[in-house]
């Protein structure tokens, strides 16, 4: 199950080591994962193939690629926070009953991959290790649809500024990661967060540099990131972008909730763009 951002407990205990440390160290500590793989696409009779690959500074990641129909994007999948690959098999299947190939990987600290996740640029070089893999098996950006969920939705974003693709999806996000702090937890943030927290995962502040036509969904009872903040940030970003509120649905279900909306939506959103789905050599089965 994807979730998002935990402001834990022991919150308060991770914002005073910061006067020890420095401003970011309730960043870090809140980018958090379980390292066991509890299932695999195989558990679920879906073919896929495991990659180890570095990141752009090095570190060794983990990911599955799912194959998809021919002439389909490919789905770079950028998961949200405090999980692993092996918690996404139900949108891994929504995605390709749609025939999507996809390609899901975990951030550096995440499952399987090593190192440790402390910053937003940490997982914007994984996401950009992700990106170099799939370039030397002939996905280009332009073949390819950034999608992200929660916080995968901010390093979705941050790699769509800098390297425009086909289209991006961006799902359950937030405006930054203080507003959502101060969200969840006004009073400690009142106290500690402002000054402990750095500015990362500015969704709101970045969403106006997006140079990709944009499809947002939303649960309407999310309580993790309220409808609200997705409004702002859709009415920030630029042309061509489409907004789908998902009634009912919460902060990591959308998919479940209205099935037959997000599959439509989705099917939509890539039937609007113009995406150069050149067929390469074995393409039914590999990128």
């Amino acid at each position: 199950m994807t979730m998002i951002l935990r402001m834990r407990p022991v919150l308060a205990l991770m914002l005073l080591l910061s006067a020890i440390s420095g401003c970011g160290v309730a960043t870090r500590s809140i980018l958090s994962s379980p390292r066991q793989l509890v299932a695999t696409p195989a558990d679920r009779g879906l073919a896929y193939e495991e990659l180890h690959f570095p990141s752009r500074d090095g570190v060794m990641l983990y990911g599955w690629y799912l194959p998809g129909r021919a002439k389909m994007p490919l789905i770079l999948y950028c998961q949200g926070n405090a999980g692993n690959i092996s918690q996404h098999l139900d949108k891994l299947i929504a995605l390709h009953e749609l025939g999507f190939p996809v390609f899901i990987f975990d951030y550096r600290g995440f499952g399987a991959s090593s190192g440790r996740a402390e910053h937003e640029e940490d997982l914007l070089a994984d996401a950009l290790g992700a990106l170099d893999l799939l370039n030397t098996r002939g996905w280009t950006p332009e073949r390819m649809i950034y999608y992200g969920q929660s916080l995968g939705a901010a390093v979705a974003l941050n790699l769509a500024v800098g390297r425009p693709a086909a289209g991006v999806v961006l799902e359950c996000s937030f405006t930054s990661l203080r507003e959502l702090a101060w969200h969840k937890t006004p009073w400690t943030y009142a106290l500690f967060g402002w000054w402990s927290l750095d500015s990362s995962f500015d969704n709101l502040g970045r969403i106006g540099h997006l140079q990709s036509p944009l499809l947002m969904l939303h649960g309407d009872s999310d309580h993790i990131a309220p409808l609200s903040m997705a409004e702002r940030i859709y009415a920030r970003a630029p042309q061509p972008k489409t907004l789908v509120v998902i009634p009912g649905a919460d902060h990591s279900d959308c998919g479940s909730v209205d099935a037959p909306l997000y599959g439509r939506s989705w099917t939509d959103f890539v039937s609007s763009l113009s995406i150069p789905l050149r067929k390469l050599a074995g393409e039914n089965d590999a990128p």
